[in-house]
Order: C-alpha cells, then structure tokens, then sequence
C-alpha cells in the first residue's frame, strides 16, 4: 500500500506540475505533509532547503528522498518513476498537439494562465514557510534574515546554497546552542539527583 501511495502523490504532482520542479513543490507539500503525513512542514522545509542546495532537478530530488524515507531503495525508484512519467509521456503528446495549434488563441491563453496560479501557488508555501520560521525566530529576526539572505543572493550574487549551508553551520555551531544544550543537561542533572 505504502508504494501505491508513492507512486499516487507523485504522480499527482508530476501531472499537475505545469511549469518545472519549482510549481510542483507546493503540489509534492500537499501530498507529502497534508494528505499522508510522511513529515511536517518543518521537516518538509529543511529537506527542500537541502535539496536547493544539491544539482539537479527539485522534484525528482524530493522523490527521492521521501520515496526512500517511505519504503526505502523500491519506494526511492517508485517515487521517482511516478514523478518522471508523467512529463515524458505528456512532453511526446503535448509537443506533437502543440506544434499543430500553437498559433491558437486558446492555447496561447492557456499558456499564460498557467503563470499566475503557479505564482499563488509558490507564494502561498513561501507564507507557510514564513509562518514557520516565525514560530522559531519571531518576526523581527524572520523579516531581518529574509532581507539579508535576498540582499546577499541579489547583491553580492553568493549562490544560495552557499547562503544555506552558512545557516546550517551556524545553526548547529552557534555558542547560543551550546549554551541551551548545557543548560538543558544541568537541569537534567538536577532532576536525577533529586530522584
């Protein structure tokens, strides 16, 4: 069941998927984190902020590593296949049909329909995204390390997952966190030495 599962999530989004990795990732959030809770939105943030950072397509990264979180090595290949299929089998249908009524009003509206719901679409995980880091840093030090992280990436031109990987470092080897880590142990002390 788990692999039917799979191959349904990431088939959805790689159906529904119109315009590249980056429209199906909130598809692959709904799947993964709403429908059949396989990780939250947390887990779901720090993956995608880790898979940015790797070369290669977002959507087929995501299958993978949640497709072998969920059944391991057969659900990896499951995930992937689900995601992948789709685009090859619509790219040999949708090119030949294209080719034919390209110059159709139709067509041409449904082309730049697709461009504002993919920006709601990314602009609604961005707010979740927002929400969450919130609840962790507060809005001041949200709103600061957001402005920060686009200067550096605009201005600078450092590449993100250069950015991404200072912040993880950081993270894990800011003195703040150690601090919280022997205070945490202390109080642990205390109470075993009470018992």
């Amino acid at each position: 069941m788990k692999h039917w599962h799979l191959f349904l999530a990431f088939f959805r989004s790689g159906m529904l998927g119109f315009g590249g990795g980056p429209s199906s990732i909130p598809l692959v959030q709904k799947e993964v984190v709403g429908n059949f809770k396989w990780m939250d939105d947390e887990e779901f943030g720090d993956l995608l902020a880790l898979a940015n950072t790797l070369p290669g397509p977002i959507a087929t990264k995501l299958a993978g590593y949640i497709g072998f979180r969920v059944a391991g090595p057969a659900g990896l290949i499951t995930a992937l296949l689900a995601s992948v299929l789709p685009t090859i089998l619509l790219m040999i249908v949708l090119l030949k049909s294209l080719s034919a009524y390209k110059e159709q009003t139709w067509v041409l509206g449904m082309t730049r329909a697709v461009v504002p719901v993919v920006g709601v679409m990314l602009t609604v995980l961005t707010w979740q995204f927002f929400q969450n880091g919130q609840k962790g840093l507060g809005w001041k030090a949200n709103i600061l390390l957001a402005a920060a992280s686009l200067i550096i990436m605009e201005v600078l031109g450092l590449h993100p997952g250069i950015l991404i990987a200072i912040l993880l470092g950081w993270a894990v080897f800011s003195p703040e966190k150690k601090k919280k880590g022997t205070a945490v142990e202390q109080e642990s002390a205390e109470k075993r030495k009470t018992i």
